[in-house]
């Protein structure tokens, strides 16, 4: 099917090397570069939500304060 978009200049000069490159048509590079793009974005929404581990514990250690990122650093680099 035939359609026009605009494409950005460097995007347009790298697609028509790869396609010369390996012999095929602008098109055709175009419709792998897309399916890709799609294919990667249905495997994302197919994973589902990222779990992250979580521990037990008894909250924050004395001398903590999240709100001073300086001091937090500290502590991490003297007990590290």
């Amino acid at each position: 099917m035939r359609t026009t978009v605009d494409v950005q200049e460097d995007l347009l000069r790298e697609a028509k090397e790869r396609a010369a490159r390996s012999g095929r048509t602008l098109g055709q590079v175009v419709d792998d570069a897309l399916r890709v793009l799609f294919q990667r974005a249905d495997r994302a929404a197919s994973r589902g939500p990222l779990e992250l581990p979580t521990y037990r514990g008894t909250g924050l250690q004395p001398g903590v304060d999240l709100d001073d990122s300086a001091a937090l650093l500290d502590l991490m680099e003297r007990d590290g």
